[in-house]
């Protein structure tokens, strides 16, 4: 299995980036006479647990009017998660993301939305609907968590995830299931993988920048993809998608079997590290470390910064793998998170 670095989705804080206007039809773009077009800030980028202020202004006020924000989930084309609905003077919070929104008004006309501590989930499409019975209209903008995206396969061995399995295994190891535009992200920034994983719409996909005829053959660079494929009856592995933590990653040297690292970490008031831990903490924290370290999945993985000849062999930075060893073995030491 051939393996390049996997490289972190990285963008500047406040992304400029094209807004979406909401249009009623396919013969081009409603014009807006309330709302403005955001010339800036039509993508925002931020790392989980941060704060976001998404930009929606008016032009002027109708007599009446309501604005309504919602979610626009990627996985299901067309359904809304209404997030905050307000007439100007109250405001009504709606779902998970309702606690933790508010809108900014910072003058008369302002009606960006607030997000506060943000979370992996977070991620995704965004709409401000300006609502008078009449005229209605709306913007679009763009929040992406900032991130990094990690090809993961069960313990098992190779494609022995269904959809579900796929979702489960990247929550279990501090993540979520990639986008489609995450991964295609991490393949602009060099990621290069054979095997065919799961993402968040249930496509299957994978990326190659490197043709060669152990991964599909001579066809062009770029993501491969199986599209959509059957969610309980074909198995694969998956590409899950973590950000930073709170926490930090440290290294304890063994030699140590499953059991002793899972105690050594203990002992020093921390657990052992998840997968999506351990690429965060060698993305946002630049953990660099020659020596395998056990993972709380039963992995063995060390994660590298800058590449040497005696530390893996690959000229480009990541997070390097020995697999699913035997827990009896005493060869290794512990990656801990607290």
């Amino acid at each position: 299995m051939g393996w390049a670095a996997v490289v972190v989705l990285t963008i500047s804080f406040l992304t400029v980036n094209t807004v979406l206007c909401h249009t009623d039809d396919d013969q081009g773009q409603k014009t807006l006479k309330y709302l403005i077009e955001p010339p800036v800030y039509a993508e925002i980028t931020v790392p989980r647990g941060g704060n976001a202020t998404l930009p929606c202004f008016m032009h002027t006020k109708p007599p009446r009017y309501r604005i309504k924000w919602v979610k626009l989930e990627p996985q299901h084309q067309g359904v809304e998660n209404i997030v905050l609905i307000t007439n100007g003077h109250a405001q009504k919070h709606y779902g998970g993301l309702g606690p933790r929104a508010s809108l900014r008004g910072a003058h008369p006309l302002d009606a960006s939305l607030r997000l506060a501590n943000l979370e992996l989930e977070d991620n995704g499409r965004y709409r401000c609907e300006l609502i008078n019975g009449i005229e209605d209209e709306s913007v679009e903008v763009t929040l992406s968590i900032e991130g990094v995206v990690f090809p993961y396969q069960s313990q098992h061995g190779r494609y022995k995830l269904t959809f579900s399995q796929a979702q489960a295994a990247c929550k279990e190891q501090d993540a979520i299931l990639a986008t489609h535009k995450q991964l295609y992200k991490a393949w602009t920034d060099g990621l290069d993988w054979c095997n065919a994983g799961w993402l968040s719409d249930g496509t299957v996909s994978y990326p190659i920048l490197l043709p060669r005829p152990a991964c599909g053959g001579e066809l062009a660079a770029g993501i491969r993809s199986y599209g959509p494929r059957h969610k309980t009856k074909e198995h694969f592995d998956t590409f899950c998608f973590t950000s930073a933590t709170s926490g930090s990653v440290f290294f304890l040297a063994g030699p140590l079997n499953f059991a002793e690292a899972e105690q050594a970490c203990r002992a020093d008031r921390g657990e052992l590290a998840r997968v999506g831990q351990l690429y965060a903490a060698w993305r946002f924290q630049g953990l660099d470390r020659c020596d395998g370290g056990w993972l709380r999945d039963g992995s063995v993985r060390f994660p590298i910064t800058a590449p040497r000849r005696h530390c893996g062999g690959l000229p480009e930075p990541g997070v390097r793998s020995f697999g699913y060893p035997s827990k009896a073995q005493r060869i290794y030491g512990a990656f801990c998170y607290r």
